[in-house]
C-alpha cells in the first residue's frame, strides 16, 4: 500500500490526525500534485480545520484536478468558504461546479445553503425545492412534483 493509499485508509479508520500528518508528508514531497493536495485539503476538513484546508483545495484545482476528484474539490472549497463566512467566494466556487457538473444535486444543495446565507431566499428555495423533487423517491411528494416545479420560483408571487 503506498502512501496516499494509507493516508485515506487512516481517515476511514477515523484516525484522522495520523491521516492529516501523512498527507503534510506527501505535500512535502510532491507539492505539485493535484490529487495529493486535494486529499491534504480534505483530511484538515474532517479535522475540522477549514481555513487549513482551503490553500490546499486551491491549489489542487489551480494543477488542473480532474474527474470526480475536481467535483469533490469545489463542492468542499465551496462548502469551506460558506462555513469560514466567505460567502461570495462560496457562490463563486459553486457556480463554477454547477457549470462543470450540472447534475449534481449535492452542489446544488450546498450552493443553495450560500445562496441563503447571501439572502437570496427565493432563489435557494427554488434550488432545495427542484433537489427535492428530483432527488425523492417519496410518493407523496411526488404526486405533487408538477406543482412543487411551478412554484419553486414563484413563491412570493399571491393570485
Amino acid at each position: 500500500m503506498n502512501k496516499l493509499d494509507q493516508a485515506i485508509a487512516l481517515r476511514k479508520q477515523k484516525k484522522l490526525n495520523e491521516s492529516n500528518a501523512l498527507m503534510l508528508e506527501l505535500v512535502d514531497l510532491y507539492p505539485n500534485d493535484p490529487l495529493i493536495n486535494y486529499q491534504c485539503a480534505w483530511s484538515f476538513d474532517v479535522l475540522g480545520e477549514e481555513a487549513k484546508a482551503v490553500p490546499y483545495y486551491e491549489k489542487a484545482i489551480e494543477l488542473g484536478l480532474a474527474g470526480d476528484e475536481l467535483e469533490g474539490a469545489l463542492l468542499g472549497l465551496g462548502s469551506t468558504y460558506r462555513t469560514l463566512g466567505k460567502y461570495e467566494n462560496s457562490k463563486r466556487v459553486f457556480e463554477k461546479g454547477l457549470e462543470l457538473f450540472p447534475n449534481n444535486h449535492a452542489l446544488h444543495v450546498f450552493y443553495a445553503m450560500t445562496l441563503y446565507n447571501l439572502k437570496k431566499h427565493n432563489h435557494s428555495m427554488e434550488l432545495l425545492l427542484k433537489a427535492l423533487v428530483d432527488t425523492t423517491a417519496d410518493e407523496d411528494i411526488l404526486k405533487y412534483e408538477k406543482a412543487i416545479r411551478f412554484y419553486a420560483n414563484k413563491l412570493d408571487k399571491v393570485w
